[in-house]
């Protein structure tokens, strides 16, 4: 092999090294795991870890926490993975001490240590805000859907259990036909094609009784759907096609790309969360003024009047719900509210005035509507009925603003995408083409914190470099 770069032999004998520490470099990023986990104060978490007085002594919590850590950091979420790492390779070694816990062992921490994982992974956080990181106070939100355990078939609505139960009388329909076919053959091959399809009909029946019982189950639930396999899964819609998972919300950082808030719920749309995932990130990142950006897919007048109430600067453009413009009528932004008179003029110029005020789904919604409109010329380009008739929300004021403001700074939007799909990116990467690795929301959600760890100390290595990280840790 004369002209190539060599090996040594496998029979030549070799001095190694006699400490662990000079196999992990200076720049390591182990390092950086080991002084973050020792800084974190652990002890008023609420770890499960403590055993028995006559049981085997337990792994101390930071030890597994390291050993996640680093797992979620190189794309590890496997505990049986983690188990053969820990044992071969000697950044583990270096970090763990040499200690091998099983895949077991493993598993049972993540399982049973949900609320305290969530707590260190907005400590982590709570450094970054110390390091000035979040100084823009400008974040933007987002939601993205993750697959659960939870199979799809395993995963059963309303509509899903009368489209099988369908399915199933047109085969064994199917079926008797056949065997209405095959008795009028009198052969031996003809019998026993008999017997196979009277098989398959006792089996479709059996499901029948399977598929009615989990009816049962179904109808006592709140949304009226079921999962076996994770119960807290739920069917979602995304980009056309359908998932049994998650929806992630995160609150990301426009300036370094850092998660300063997350939420895992099992609620297939994001209308609900704009004030929750705000007032998270607000909260921590300690500042008195905050602005947000966010898709039309959070436009709901109750959650960002929260917002502004909350002194939360909300950026997302308007929902129209009405479909008036689809059929080639005038829509509610040709219709200009006069707030001085509290009417609104149409496109005629004629004004709607006051008529009368109702509650409708817990808001106070004002109804406008103008005499005029039974002898107006352009009537056809504005209303089918007698009357073009206009709502507005009590607060609609707040909507306005909002809508001006993002009229003013279109910019914002761009940012928000160039921020919040960065991280979901990233993760989704890191995970692979693969489904959470725990069941039910609260254990997903330690899962989540510790994906959103490794992302968020990933980036403050890549902003301030792994030296001056570990020297302010360790201050």
């Amino acid at each position: 092999m004369s002209r190539f770069i060599e090996g040594e032999a496998r029979t030549q004998a070799t001095l190694f090294p006699e400490i662990l520490d000079d196999y992990i470099s200076e720049e390591n990023a182990v390092r950086v795991i080991d002084v973050f986990i020792d800084s974190v104060d652990l002890s008023g978490m609420g770890f499960k870890t403590e055993s028995k007085v006559t049981g085997r002594p337990a792994y101390h919590p930071a030890t597994m926490l390291k050993l996640y850590v680093y797992g979620y950091l190189n794309r590890i979420q496997s505990t049986r993975r983690l188990e053969r790492e820990a044992g071969r390779n000697v950044e583990l070694m270096w970090l763990l001490g040499r200690l091998a816990p099983d895949f077991k062992t493993i598993s049972d921490f993540r399982k049973n240590n949900a609320k305290a994982i969530r707590l260190v992974c907005r400590d982590f956080v709570m450094v970054c805000r110390k390091l000035d990181l979040f100084s823009d106070a400008f974040v933007a939100i987002d939601g993205s859907k993750f697959k659960a355990v939870n199979n799809r078939d395993r995963n059963f609505t309303r509509a899903k259990l009368k489209r099988r139960l369908e399915q199933i009388d047109e085969s064994i329909d199917r079926y008797l036909a056949q065997m209405n076919s095959v008795d009028r053959q009198e052969t031996t091959i003809a019998k026993d094609k008999t017997e196979r399809l009277e098989n398959k009909i006792a089996k479709l029946k059996k499901e029948i009784q399977r598929l009615n019982k989990i009816e049962e189950q179904l109808l006592a639930t709140p949304d009226k759907q079921i999962s076996l396999t994770d119960p807290d899964a739920r069917s979602m819609i995304t980009r056309g096609s359908g998932i049994v998972g998650y929806n992630v919300q995160t609150a990301v950082d426009t300036k370094h790309h850092l998660i300063v808030a997350l939420e895992v719920t099992n609620v297939g749309n994001d209308r609900a969360q704009l004030a929750n995932m705000a007032m998270q990130a607000k909260e921590a990142m300690a500042t008195d003024e905050l602005a947000v950006v966010a898709d039309r897919g959070y436009f709901n007048g109750k959650e960002i009047k929260a917002c502004e109430d909350a002194g939360i600067k909300t950026y997302l453009p308007k929902c129209e719900t009405s479909s008036n413009q689809a059929k080639g009528l005038f829509g509610k932004r040709d219709f200009i509210y006069k707030p001085e008179d509290d009417e609104y003029e149409c496109p005629a110029g004629e004004r709607a005035i006051f008529r009368f005020s109702r509650q409708e789904d817990g808001k106070m919604i004002r109804r406008y509507w103008s005499s005029a409109c039974i002898n107006c010329s352009i009537k056809s380009q504005c209303t089918t009925g007698e009357y073009r008739r206009i709502s507005r929300w009590e607060h609609e004021a707040v909507l306005d603003t909002v809508e001006d403001r993002i009229n003013k700074e279109p910019e914002r939007m761009t940012a928000r995408r160039n921020t919040a799909e960065h991280p979901f990116g990233t993760i989704k990467l890191w995970m692979g083409y693969t489904h959470f690795q725990t069941r039910t929301l609260e254990r997903v959600s330690a899962e989540m914190s510790l994906h959103t760890l490794a992302y968020n100390l990933k980036r403050v290595m890549n902003i301030m470099g792994i030296g001056t990280l570990i020297k302010v840790l360790q201050t």
